[in-house]
C-alpha cells in the first residue's frame, strides 16, 4: 500500500476548494463570470465591468459565506432571488442556462464520472446513478444542487444587473445596499430561529473522572469504518463485528459533530472537542494544523507513541501524526491494502495507540449510494478485514492487554451518500468497545458524543486529556474492579450538558 505523494496531497486541497461547498459558490460563480465575458475581452471596458460586478457580489458570497443553509433552509434560499426579480425583473436567460448547464456537466460528469473512474475505478457509465447526488444531496458539498443553484442563480443575475446598466443612481445604490441589508436580516432570523438541530456543546473539559497516572490498556486499536451508516450496519451480515458489540459495550446513542465531514469528525474525536476550538471547520483546511492538544500529544508526554493511518486530507489536520496511504486506488482493493499497511506498521513501530482509517464503505456511498446492495456488500467487507485485523494482532502477542473499538466519524446521507448538515442516516454512528476491560454485553443508551473518544483513549493508556478536551470519558463501559474505584461524577453526555 503506497503512500499519498506529496502531489496527492496537494491535489485533495485543490479538489477541496471545488468539493466543500463555500469555496465552490465564489469560484463558480466567479468562473462563469470570465466565462461569458471572454467576447468582450478587447474591449476598454473588460476589467472595469468584471471588477464592479465582483463588488456588487461580495456583500451576497459575504452572506454565504457566514451562514450555511442546511437541509430544509435551503429551500429559503429561493426568498431572496424571488425578491431580486420582483424589485429589477432583469434576467439573463442565456446567461443563467450556461450557468445551469455548466453545473451539471461538472457534478455529473466530471465529479461523478471522470473524476471517480479515475479515482476508484467506478464506470463510466456512473452518471447514470449519479445525478440523484446532484437532486437528492443536502451535504455541504458543491453537489447540493438545491442549495448551489439558488445562490449562483442570484449572484449571477446580480453580476449582470450591474455591469449591464449605464449608470446608477444614488437612489438605485440605496436599493441595491437595503437589498444587501435586507438578505443579512432574513439569514439571521432563520438561523436564530430555525437551525436548532446542531448537537448541543458541552460546556466544560472532562471532568467526570481524574486522570490515571496508570494505564489500563497496554494497548488501544480504534477501527474507524469511515461513513458506515448504522441503520445500513444493522441490516448488514456483519458477524464479527456483531460478536465484538455483544460481547463488549455498545453505545446505541453516539453521536457525531456537526458539520459531519471526516477531517472535521476526526479532528474532534482524537481532540475531544468542537470546530470552533480546534479549528477544522470543513475538509477544506485554510490553516494547516489543529489548535489544541491531540491524543498523539498527550501520548508523548508519557513516552507512549500512537499513529493514525488516513487519507492524505487527515495531513491537513494532524500532521506528521497521520500515516497516509493513497486513496487513487480501486475501490474493491483499497481496504484490504489498509490493513496490509496496518499490519507493517504493528510490526515495524508497535505503537500504543493505533487509528484505522477503512474508507471504502464511505467511497460507495458517495460514487454510487448508501440505499444500494453495493454499500451493504462494503460493509460487510469492513467486517471480514477488522476480524481478519484482530486476529492477525492477537497471534503475535498484540492484544495481551488492550481494548478494542469500533465506529464510524459520521453517517451518511439517502441517495447517494452526502454527509455534512447531519441528515437522517448521518447523526448517530455505530460505537462499540470490546476486551478484558471493558465491561461484557452492555448496552449504553445514554447520548453521547464522538468527543469523548480522545479522554476516554488517554484514560485506558495511562495518558492526561488533551488540553481541550471538553467529552467525559466513557467510564461505564470499563470494568469497575479494573479501574479500582468507583467513578463519583456523572459521566453521560447529556448530564454534562
Amino acid at each position: 500500500m503506497k503512500k499519498a505523494s506529496s502531489f496527492e496531497k496537494f491535489a485533495a486541497r485543490c479538489w477541496n476548494l471545488l468539493n466543500e461547498g463555500k469555496p465552490f459558490t465564489p469560484i463558480f460563480t466567479i468562473g462563469i463570470m470570465l466565462i461569458y465575458s471572454i467576447a468582450k475581452l478587447g474591449n476598454p471596458s473588460f476589467l472595469g465591468d468584471l471588477t464592479l460586478g465582483f463588488l456588487a457580489i461580495l456583500p451576497m458570497l459575504v452572506i454565504y459565506y457566514l451562514f450555511d443553509y442546511p437541509l430544509f433552509l435551503r429551500n429559503y434560499l429561493w426568498i431572496p432571488f424571488t425578491v431580486y426579480l420582483i424589485i429589477w425583473d432583469h434576467v439573463n436567460l442565456s446567461l443563467l442556462l450556461t450557468a445551469v448547464g455548466l453545473y451539471f456537466f461538472f457534478t455529473v460528469f466530471f465529479w461523478g464520472t471522470f473524476y471517480y473512474h479515475l479515482r476508484i475505478g467506478t464506470s463510466w457509465l456512473n452518471f447514470t446513478r449519479f445525478w440523484k447526488l446532484v437532486l437528492k444531496n443536502s451535504d455541504s458539498t458543491s453537489g447540493n444542487a438545491q442549495e448551489q443553484l439558488p445562490k449562483f442563480l442570484l449572484l449571477l443575475s446580480l453580476w449582470n444587473l450591474v455591469t449591464s446598466e449605464q449608470s446608477w443612481t444614488g437612489s438605485e445604490v440605496g436599493v441595491l445596499i437595503l437589498f444587501y441589508a435586507g438578505v443579512l436580516l432574513f439569514s439571521w432570523i432563520l438561523h436564530k430561529n430555525l437551525f436548532d438541530w446542531k448537537p448541543k456543546i458541552i460546556p466544560t473539559y472532562t471532568s467526570n473522572i481524574e486522570e490515571r497516572t496508570s494505564a489500563v490498556n497496554e494497548k488501544v486499536i480504534v477501527m474507524v469504518i469511515d461513513g458506515m451508516r448504522k441503520e445500513r450496519f444493522e441490516e448488514a451480515n456483519t458477524p464479527f463485528l456483531d460478536f465484538l458489540r455483544k460481547n463488549g459495550t455498545e453505545y446505541t446513542n453516539m453521536e457525531t459533530v456537526y458539520p459531519a465531514r471526516t477531517v472535521v469528525c476526526f479532528s474532534s474525536m482524537f481532540t475531544g472537542t468542537y470546530p470552533f476550538e480546534h479549528g477544522i471547520k470543513s475538509n477544506m483546511v485554510w490553516k494547516l494544523g489543529i489548535k489544541v492538544e491531540s491524543v498523539f500529544d498527550t501520548l508523548r508526554k508519557v513516552g507512549k507513541k500512537g499513529s493514525l493511518l488516513a487519507v492524505a486530507h487527515l495531513v491537513d489536520s494532524f500532521g506528521k501524526d497521520v500515516e497516509t496511504f493513497t486513496a487513487v486506488m480501486k475501490n474493491n482493493l483499497v481496504d484490504r491494502g489498509i490493513i496490509e499497511r496496518a499490519k507493517n506498521i504493528m510490526e515495524e513501530q508497535d505503537p500504543d495507540l493505533q487509528i484505522v482509517q477503512l474508507i471504502s464503505t464511505d467511497q460507495t456511498g458517495h460514487s454510487r449510494g448508501v440505499l444500494y446492495d453495493e454499500y451493504i456488500q462494503k460493509i460487510e467487507e469492513a467486517d471480514s478485514l477488522v476480524e481478519e485485523y484482530f486476529h492477525w494482532l492477537k497471534e503475535r502477542g498484540k492484544l495481551e492487554n488492550y481494548t478494542f473499538i469500533v465506529c464510524a466519524d459520521h453517517g451518511q446521507a439517502d441517495g447517494i451518500g452526502g454527509h455534512g448538515h447531519l441528515d437522517e442516516g448521518e447523526r448517530f454512528v455505530p460505537f462499540f468497545m470490546y476486551g478484558p476491560s471493558i465491561e461484557k454485553g452492555k448496552s449504553v443508551e445514554e447520548k453521547h458524543s464522538l468527543v469523548s473518544l480522545a479522554s476516554t483513549i488517554s484514560y485506558l493508556l495511562g495518558a492526561p486529556f488533551p488540553d481541550k478536551a471538553r467529552g467525559p470519558v466513557l467510564i461505564d463501559a470499563v470494568r469497575k474492579d479494573v479501574i479500582g474505584y468507583e467513578a463519583t461524577k456523572s459521566n453521560s453526555f447529556s448530564a454534562s450538558l
